[in-house]
């Protein structure tokens, strides 16, 4: 038996307008990815190992939780007949917010925008923005950047005026790429866990400690009241060492969360903090054994599949 887990995190399972591959490669190598856990790791749920993790109780060897940020659909189109196949649980951090269409998921609104402007140039901010093909995924990333330094509010102001400089053509389909609630519920019954992205899929230590805690508050009720299932795991949005703080982890606890998981790369064990939880966030076209050693270990050396088997334990 062993006293760590390793937690995987995917975003959508194919191509995206934030995350572009080739038609195909994602939920291929997402497949690839799949079968080799289900071969040399355990894979186990994610809400009672870390009950199990942080009681000082033993887990199999080699465990190995597996995480769903955003509610994209292709995560219950393409990714949940993969999980069924092998037999494996997973748990699909949403946001109520996108599921009912309040707002816009802006990281994807804005790779539209960038990918389909009409315009090959724009000054924004004192900086001029190439569009389209690798140029524009270069010119949204350095905004996307930006943006992420903002609170909502102005965050989705200075998203809106993007969009109006860039003039992109057609219009951005959110429903395409984002389960509503009979989506989500479609989950809840094939037995997958549920767990929150916060309300709005706000930054979250951009944000008022009080506002904080009404944002993480109201999406776990919704949630809960929605699909009619218990929700005690966050995943803070974004979730990069300076978009939490010790406000955040204060606000977690209060909305009544009793584990808050980051995309600070590590393994959890019985030390690591309920509110401050490791993920090791892949492509679902990376080698998984690759990725998961050099995001655990910070070592950019070539691994092989017995160095993650090693480094689980």
């Amino acid at each position: 038996m062993a006293d760590r887990l390793l937690v995987l995190a995917w975003h959508a399972v194919d191509r995206t307008w934030e995350y572009p591959c080739q038609p195909g490669a994602g939920s291929r190598g997402f497949a690839r990815q799949l079968r080799w856990l289900h071969r040399v790791a355990n894979v186990v749920p994610l809400d009672s190992s870390l009950d199990d993790l942080h009681a000082g109780r033993p887990l199999p060897p080699r465990a190995v939780a597996l995480t769903f940020d955003d509610g994209y659909r292709d995560n219950l189109d393409l990714g949940v007949p993969l999980l069924e196949r092998l037999g494996l649980p997973a748990t699909f951090f949403l946001v109520p917010g996108i599921l009912s269409q309040e707002v816009r998921p802006w990281w994807e609104v804005l790779g539209w925008a960038f990918a389909r402007s009409s315009r090959t140039v724009v000054e924004w901010s004192g900086m001029a923005l190439r569009t389209g093909a690798e140029p524009g995924r270069r010119s949204r990333r350095l905004v996307a950047e930006r943006l992420k330094q903002l609170d909502r509010a102005d965050r989705d102001r200075m998203v809106a005026e993007l969009c109006e400089l860039l003039a992109p053509e057609g219009t951005f389909d959110s429903d395409r790429l984002f389960l509503d609630w009979a989506g989500a519920r479609e989950l809840v019954r094939r037995g997958f866990s549920v767990g929150s992205h916060s309300m709005y899929h706000s930054i979250l230590s951009r944000e008022e400690v009080d506002r904080q805690v009404e944002d993480l508050a109201a999406s776990r009720q919704l949630l809960e009241r929605e699909l009619d299932v218990r929700v005690r795991l966050l995943a803070y949005p974004n979730g990069a060492r300076g978009d939490y703080d010790a406000g955040t982890l204060l606000a977690a606890e209060r909305a009544g969360y009793t584990h808050s998981l980051t995309v600070r790369p590590g393994l959890n064990n019985s030390s690591t903090p309920a509110h401050e939880g490791r993920r090791v966030v892949l492509a679902p076209d990376e080698r998984v054994w690759q990725a998961a050693v050099r995001r655990v270990t910070g070592k950019l050396v070539r691994v092989t599949r017995q160095r993650l088997v090693e480094t689980l334990g």
